[in-house]
């Protein structure tokens, strides 16, 4: 039974998002695209944004994406969080920013 618990606690520790202090807060880290081997190592609310890119036609705002999340887009204070979430994942080569501020995802 201790090994079975053990086991479980190890896998539940390899699919969690890695963690880090910075300023002695706990931060989540972003994996690089390269480093993953899917994209089930990124937190619950970067694979939505990234569903949610993936889904859209061509390169979309990021009202519209807020929008699909539910937030207020009147709010421009509202999305930028959401636009440095899109930014890192651009970053870190699960998005593509395009010169317009707009999104794609990268195949």
């Amino acid at each position: 039974m201790n090994r079975l618990a053990e086991q479980v606690q190890a896998d539940a520790e390899a699919v969690a998002p890695v963690s880090a202090k910075v300023a002695g807060r706990a931060v989540r880290l972003i994996p690089h695209r390269s480093d993953a081997a899917d994209e089930g190592a990124l937190p619950g609310d970067y694979r939505k944004i990234l569903a949610i890119v993936r889904e859209a036609d061509g390169p979309v705002q990021v009202r519209a994406v807020g929008e699909r999340l539910g937030l207020d887009a009147s709010v421009r204070g509202k999305l930028e969080p959401l636009r440095a979430k899109m930014t890192k994942l651009a970053d870190r080569g699960w998005l593509h920013k395009r010169g317009d501020g707009r999104f794609t995802a990268r195949l």
